[in-house]
């Protein structure tokens, strides 16, 4: 599991950049910000999810402080 969780921050970082890398182009037009935004909100939420799934389910559990 821990495996799908680094896979999908990995994901992440490499949108961001992707979209950095659109920004930075900025031709009029361009599509590929927006499809960057989305896809990094969309793998974020389900990266959220998917640790709150596991959390409800049992398959890991939050450390309790102190």
């Amino acid at each position: 599991m821990k495996v799908i969780i680094v896979f999908l921050l990995a994901c992440i970082v490499l949108v961001l950049f992707w979209g950095l890398s659109g920004l930075l182009k900025a031709d009029s037009g361009s599509q590929r910000l927006i499809r960057s935004l989305t896809l990094r909100v969309g793998l974020s939420i389900g990266l959220f999810m998917l640790l709150l799934l596991g959390v409800l389910f049992g398959w890991w559990r939050p450390h309790q402080p102190g």
